[in-house]
């Protein structure tokens, strides 16, 4: 190899490390996203357990997912010596700090979900549960084509499965396993009165608001990010990312009659949905499945707030990433195609499938996982507890505490 040669080959390695370490760096502040969404909307007494929550989960998720769920997902094993781990700049070591970010999410999600009555270890060790073999058995399923499924889809409707982002790996199992833990867990007291559901408002809208800037931010990282090295980067996704957050707010202004709650969220619905086909859609493809995926978050939330009895979603955590996530999948295969002006290589029929089997996952293990724990640990505080608030009950401290 001559010395030119050699100079671009590490020039090339060393910015695809460069780029990617920065779109991880970029997901791993989506998780304050999260911490201040949650925080700013539970109730006073929980705004504490939000936050501990979410930096905890991504402290286990990370040592699980470096020791188990990668090598699930992947066949990748980190137990090399340092400098064979450090190869190529160290790029195999980024990818993985990037794919954790994405694994970390999951209990993030989860976390809204049950905020405010769940109790804090049986819920941290589901988390790893999840991380270590959930996620990483469907995640390794699509994106590394583990067990056959994807050359199945490809054989049978000429493409496979298409998740650039993870509308349907990352969001949409996280959403549905957040599902399967809010039934198990039950409602909240006091959500039931006189015969009625009642709605708990936001405690802090300008927390809330936080959280959804940081997580659109973070979102660009994530989207843009995805393609891994540098050779990969599309101005299509930035704008297609854009556009879809752009038709989620709208549309969630527009159904959900200026509520602020609606009005932050709208924009993570149609983030969520844009993930899987934000490389292939067309821009204004990608602006309808923003808009539609706003109007399914927030007409959901309604109904569940309003007619669910068996489904305390305090966050809307499966509207927002189960439904818009499994939209995300559809949409893909039907904006990404040629004839709705998208770069095609998609099959809508491999993008049903794949999304349905994205949920029949997601809830089968949701419920092995949380229906164990329920069983040997328990997973819900005690009447008191929850009245007392998580904060008080778990960390003994709450977040206005005065001398």
């Amino acid at each position: 190899m001559t010395p030119i040669n050699s100079a671009v080959e590490i020039l090339v390695s060393s910015s695809n490390t460069i780029f990617i370490l920065l779109g991880a760096i970029m997901v791993f502040a989506m998780h304050a996203g999260f911490a201040f969404l949650e925080v700013g909307t539970v109730r006073n007494k929980n705004q504490v357990n939000a936050l501990v929550k979410i930096m905890t989960d991504f402290g286990v998720s990370a040592v699980v997912y470096f020791f188990v769920g990668y090598q699930v997902a992947y066949g990748v094993s980190f137990f090399a010596s340092a400098e064979t781990l450090a190869q190529n700049n160290g790029y195999e070591l980024v990818k993985f700090f990037f794919l954790m970010t994405f694994a970390a999410a999951i209990p993030a999600i989860i976390s809204g979900g049950v905020a405010e009555r769940a109790k804090f270890y049986p819920m941290l060790i589901s988390s790893a549960m999840i991380v270590g073999l959930v996620y990483p058995f469907f995640e390794g399923i699509i994106w590394n084509g583990n067990y056959g499924f994807q050359a199945w889809l490809e054989n049978q409707f000429g493409y496979g499965f298409h998740d650039f982002a993870g509308s349907v790996v990352v969001h949409g199992v996280g959403g549905w396993i957040a599902l399967a833990a809010i039934m198990l867990l039950g409602s909240r007291n006091g959500r039931m009165r006189g015969g009625k559901l009642m709605a708990f408002a936001p405690s802090n809208i300008p927390f809330l608001a936080l959280g959804a800037w940081i997580l659109c931010i973070g979102w660009f990282g994530f989207n843009v990010m995805s393609a891994q090295t540098l050779d990969g980067i599309s101005g299509l996704v930035a704008v297609n990312t854009l556009m879809a957050m752009v038709g989620g707010i709208l549309s969630a202004m527009v159904f959900g009659k200026k509520d602020p709650g609606f009005i932050h969220n709208g924009p993570l619905a149609g983030l969520v949905a844009v993930c899987a086909g934000s490389d292939v859609m067309h821009p204004i493809g990608a602006l309808f499945t923003g808009v539609i995926a706003g109007f399914l978050f927030t007409w959901l939330f309604v109904v569940i707030q309003q007619k669910m009895t068996k489904v305390d979603d305090v966050l809307g955590v499966w509207p927002l990433h189960g439904i818009c996530g499994a939209w995300g999948g559809i949409a893909a295969g039907i904006f990404g195609s040629q004839a709705f002006g998208g770069l095609g290589g998609v099959s809508l029929a491999s993008q049903v499938i794949g999304t349905m089997a994205g949920i029949a996952v997601a809830l089968i293990g949701g419920f092995i996982v949380y229906g164990v724990m329920k069983a040997v640990m328990g997973i819900r505080l005690s009447e008191e507890d929850e009245f007392n608030g998580a904060d008080l009950s778990i960390h003994k401290i709450n977040s206005m505490n005065k001398d």
